[in-house]
């Protein structure tokens, strides 16, 4: 056997139809496209155009929904968690969670988490922290004297969410600020009234005190009696 005497099956590999070849080949001169009209015609692509009537994937009812924040679970087998113990890739005495589980090779990514599986057979004693798992799946967790811990779903959060969240919050910080500095300046506006209530105060009773003193001195050196003062 060389190498140029290799060869595939028979019809394992079959021969693309090139069009366009001469009328001897039957698909020459209009290449199986017919003669003239619209499809004919290069660039031109009627996907799911039907004419003008309906189209199909219109007539068609339509039910059910995709759910936009729907989680991506790796599904994992407990009949490949025991393989893996049985090779030495995964520690039976670590906890069995997303990361453990990546790094044994069993899944490649973490996704937003593990949901465990009761296919195969498990026999080992394990403790499992992961987003979900089936109930037979867990029976046999459960039977093997292991412990289950289900790990509660992160709230996913739109670019737009995460925008509206943080504008939220800088708006209410914001209004307490400005609430902040108008209290401060009723405060200081308080005290201001307050010290100038003070001084007006001791200016009257001052300016009393001055026209008492003059009175009762006109009063000595004239010898008539000084008027009370109200």
């Amino acid at each position: 056997m060389k190498l140029n005497e290799l060869k595939g099956n028979q019809k394992a590999r079959k021969a693309r139809v090139r069009v366009g070849r001469g009328v001897a080949s039957g698909k020459g001169k209009t290449a199986g496209r017919g003669a003239k009209g619209q499809k004919s015609r290069s660039g031109v692509a009627l996907k799911g155009f039907e004419g003008g009537q309906m189209p199909i994937h219109m007539r068609l009812p339509k039910r059910g929904f995709n759910k936009p924040n729907r989680r991506k679970l790796n599904g994992v087998n407990l009949g490949r968690l025991q393989q893996a113990i049985d090779t030495g890739r995964l520690d039976e005495k670590s906890v069995v969670n997303a990361a453990a589980l990546k790094a044994a090779g069993i899944i490649r990514r973490e996704l937003d988490g593990v949901r465990i599986l009761g296919t195969g057979e498990l026999k080992t004693k394990l403790d499992f922290e992961v987003a979900g798992a089936s109930a037979s799946a867990k029976a046999m967790i459960e039977k093997c004297g292991g412990k289950l811990t289900l790990l509660s779903p992160k709230p996913t959060e739109t670019p737009k969410q995460s925008e509206k969240a943080e504008a939220q919050e800088a708006e209410v910080k914001e209004a307490e600020a400005q609430e902040a500095e108008i209290k401060e300046a009723e405060v200081k506006e308080a005290q201001e009234s307050e010290t100038q209530k003070l001084q007006d105060t001791a200016q009257n009773t001052g300016a009393q005190d001055t026209g008492t003193k003059e009175s009762q001195d006109t009063a000595q050196d004239t010898g008539t009696p000084a008027k009370p003062t109200e």
